[in-house]
């Protein structure tokens, strides 16, 4: 059985982040050949074209990590109707030098969580224009735009009754897009 390592990329820094809580509680959607590496990305010197050629040792980490998984998974909150620069930043610092970027080719999912109705759709709609412009084949449909209320999780932690077999669903047609692309 073939092996599927998955970088994630949560684009929040906050201790008590609803977009960490997200990714782990998907990860317990996965099928066992599928493990998760959580990207650091809150120690990245903010990028700056003349460190191409001597990039840090964080920003190798990234791309290491980056380069060794079969695809990427960005769960992000939405600020100001578009991706945190945090995220902004990985992103621009793993895909320099121009040539060499990490993402290149790399499946990826988009998805996200927030307490307004519509969740994160501006942030992955600005997301997936960038994912487009780095060559990563990225998970059209179906969309999942998450509202944290009440019944998102149960009590452990787990996706709740409520959201299980939507969030199952986007899990399922992730895994087959990764397969189909890794």
């Amino acid at each position: 059985m073939a092996q599927f390592n998955i970088v994630v990329v949560v684009g929040s820094l906050r201790k008590d982040s609803f977009n960490a809580k997200l990714a782990k509680a998907l990860e317990k959607l996965f099928p066992a050949e599928f493990s998760f590496t959580h990207a650091r990305i809150d120690d990245l010197p903010l990028y700056n074209q003349d460190d191409d050629a001597q990039q840090s040792a964080q920003v190798k980490r990234l791309k290491g990590e980056i380069m060794a998984a079969q695809g990427v998974l960005f769960v992000t909150p939405e600020y100001n109707r578009s991706v945190p620069g945090v995220l902004q930043n990985a992103i621009d610092n793993a895909s320099r030098p121009y040539g060499k970027s990490a993402w290149d080719g790399k499946p990826a999912g988009v998805i996200g969580v927030s307490v307004g109705p519509i969740g994160t759709a501006m942030a992955q709609q600005h997301l997936r224009n960038t994912l487009a412009y780095l060559n990563m084949p990225t998970l059209g449909q179906p969309e999942a735009f998450i509202q944290n209320k009440e019944g998102l999780y149960d009590a452990a932690g787990h996706i709740g009754e409520t959201s299980l077999k939507f969030l199952q669903g986007w899990v399922d047609q992730y895994v087959a897009w990764v397969k189909k692309h890794a």
